[in-house]
């Protein structure tokens, strides 16, 4: 018999193993290659926590936080956490309530009521329309205009709850069924932006 070779399945080693360099393939990390992958990892990095930072000041709406909201339904939960398994705390009977939202998570808001009152309630209860609350000890004189010697179009009563359409220049545009007037911002609770609960 004679002397045979190595054999393998091709018939040939040629192939086997480790694949070998060639001049025109140049290695996946050369020097020029392994610079460019740094410094696109440090500008990724870069990009990214300058993302987390501006993430880090969103709230979970992507509203801001303090805000004014109001109540959607005329029972209300009042809850002393966020979630449904939290003690109820009392019941809010007012539908259209303003309240003021001072933290929240995805589906819970932490508020603030005019009593000075902090609960959570779930998201679905509260309604993005806006309404102020008189909390002085008599009625509160709504104007034609925004100014404190306009004719007077109607009265505000103690503890009363009405639309509001908008501030300007200090004076809010209120609307109570059919009427409309205006009232010094600061003569009613639902439009300081100050957290109105600590």
């Amino acid at each position: 018999m004679g002397a045979r070779g190595p054999t393998c399945s091709k018939g040939t080693l040629v192939g086997q193993g480790e694949p070998e360099l060639s001049e025109t393939y140049p290695h996946p990390l050369s020097p020029a290659r392994a610079l460019l992958a740094l410094i696109a990892l440090a500008l990724g990095l870069l990009l990214s926590s300058g993302a987390t930072a501006r993430e880090a000041g969103q709230t979970p709406s992507g509203f801001e936080v303090p805000r004014y909201l109001t109540l959607k339904f005329g029972e209300v939960n009042a809850r002393a956490g966020p979630g449904d398994d939290h003690q109820v705390l009392w019941v809010y009977r007012v539908r259209g309530l303003p309240v003021q939202v001072i933290a929240e998570t995805r589906e819970w808001r932490r508020i603030c009521d005019p009593e000075g009152g902090v609960a959570w309630v779930h998201r679905r209860v509260t309604d993005g329309n806006r309404s102020v609350m008189n909390l002085a000890a008599s009625p509160l004189a709504l104007r034609r205009r925004p100014r404190a010697e306009a004719e007077i179009t109607a009265y505000l009563n103690v503890r009363a709850v009405a639309a509001l359409d908008r501030c300007d220049k200090g004076w809010c545009r209120l609307k109570v069924d059919d009427v409309t007037g205006w009232v010094t911002e600061s003569a009613v609770w639902g439009v300081a932006a100050p957290v109105q609960c600590r």
